[in-house]
């Protein structure tokens, strides 16, 4: 899906990078805020067919951390990461980028050869 939509993309607009938001909350994690439609407040980041980041802004209102916690079955689960929130927190957000993604691209390299030390399903550990 990611390649179909950069090829079009490039073809429609001209251009390699597309962002892509309006997923459904059930294709994101708990902690990201959502908009008043219930959609999450988040992108991912395409560049040419491949995923380079995520991002999103979290939520920081502790009621509604515990109830999105809660519909997705993790809120015994979380509990350490929900007490953060007690006792008031910023409105705040964040992202992961990928460097061994964009490495990867920028050389036209495999992913096992873009990275220091590869992890995989038959490799989790150095």
């Amino acid at each position: 899906g990611e390649r179909m939509c950069a090829k079009l993309s490039l073809e429609k607009y001209g251009h390699e990078f597309l962002f892509v938001t309006g997923y459904s909350a059930e294709c994101r994690a708990f902690y990201h805020m959502r908009d008043e439609h219930g959609v999450p407040c988040g992108y991912d980041l395409i560049w040419k067919g491949c995923e380079i980041t995520t991002g999103a802004q979290r939520e920081h209102r502790y009621d509604i951390l515990c109830k999105q916690a809660k519909e997705k079955g993790l809120d015994n689960d979380v509990k350490f990461y929900l007490d953060f929130f007690k006792y008031g927190c910023p409105p705040h957000g964040g992202f992961g980028i990928g460097l061994d993604r964009i490495t990867m691209i920028l050389f036209n390299l495999g992913i096992k050869d873009a990275m220091f030390i590869f992890r995989g399903p038959d490799r989790l550990n150095p």
